[in-house]
């Protein structure tokens, strides 16, 4: 699998109203990935995704697609090789699934052929004759998807694509979505303000935050960051304390509990029954591990970082 970045954006920038909307932000999407493109509501997700789109103009800043700068003269020509799901998606809806992928694969210029192929995929077949405006929500959000993948394009963004969908329409779009880079070559990147959805979907993430991209890296690299500790609550915390600092240990108290770095089953067990020997009461030991949700509340919600 080739290890080219499909997207790349140098410092892109974007103001509105002397309001940094996208500010610097430097995207890595590698070839052949799920990018998991994460933040809050309003933190400059879609105003990213539409400049990459040629749907806003950038402020400051460049846009590289599939190893070519972005400029006027090759725009067209770079963004027909991109399908797209950028909010809710556009349909006339007196006409059937069909007419309308028929519209669009005329203006693509594709084979009449791919309207079978997508519809297949989305698994709309057999409402391909059925009027759009009799569609379900998460019917309509799935011709969106085959409209965008009229053509097979190389990459495939996806702006908040289970937005209104209930649980069965969001499993439904996750599966479709995980299917797309293995099954027919296509690079995807998804957006959402959902920790969970990306979780299940992307090999590769982005966090944004008031417009800054404040982490990037794999998935795997995200959750390496959670941190594993042994909290203790005992009936005297000092005297627990000076017995850790005899051992090296170091622990911090937060509220009633004493954490310490994780460490193995039988070193916790001889503390224990020192702890006991003193007449020291143990109340609980556990361990707790710095969650997926703590780590993202940590980049998009508090000044800390990783």
């Amino acid at each position: 699998m080739s290890t080219q970045n499909l997207i790349e954006t140098h410092n892109l920038t974007k103001v509105y109203s002397k309001v940094r909307c996208v500010d610097s932000v430097n995207m890595q999407v590698p070839s052949g990935t799920i990018y998991g493109f994460l933040g809050p509501n309003g933190a400059g997700k879609s105003t990213t995704l539409k400049m990459i789109l040629g749907l806003a103009k950038p402020t400051a800043g460049n846009i590289t697609l599939f190893g070519t700068p972005v400029n006027e003269k090759n725009r067209i020509k770079l963004l027909k090789q991109t399908g797209s799901l950028i909010e809710s998606p556009s349909y006339y809806g007196h006409l059937t699934g069909e007419e309308n992928l028929q519209i669009i694969q005329t203006l693509k210029g594709c084979s009449e052929k791919d309207i079978d192929k997508v519809l297949k995929i989305v698994r709309l077949e057999e409402a391909r004759k059925k009027l759009v405006n009799h569609y379900s929500l998460g019917m309509k959000q799935r011709l969106g998807l085959a409209a965008a993948l009229l053509g097979f394009p190389k990459l495939l963004i996806l702006d908040e694509p289970t937005n209104g969908l209930d649980p069965a329409g969001i499993q439904e779009m996750r599966e479709l979505i995980c299917s797309l880079p293995s099954e027919y070559g296509i690079t995807v990147v998804v957006s959402s303000h959902l920790l969970s959805e990306i979780d299940q979907m992307a090999d590769h993430v982005g966090i944004i935050r008031k417009g800054e991209l404040v982490y990037q890296n794999t998935l795997e690299s995200l959750h390496s960051h959670a941190k594993q500790q042994i909290a203790l609550r005992v009936s005297h915390t000092a005297i627990a304390l000076d017995l850790l600092r005899q051992d090296g240990i170091t622990a911090t108290q937060e509220d009633d509990y004493l954490l310490l770095p994780l460490v193995d089953d039988n070193y916790v067990a001889n503390l224990c029954r020192q702890l006991v020997s003193q007449n020291i009461s143990l109340y609980r030991v556990e361990k707790r591990e710095k969650s997926l949700e703590d780590i993202f509340l940590s980049l998009t919600g508090k000044e800390s970082s990783l």
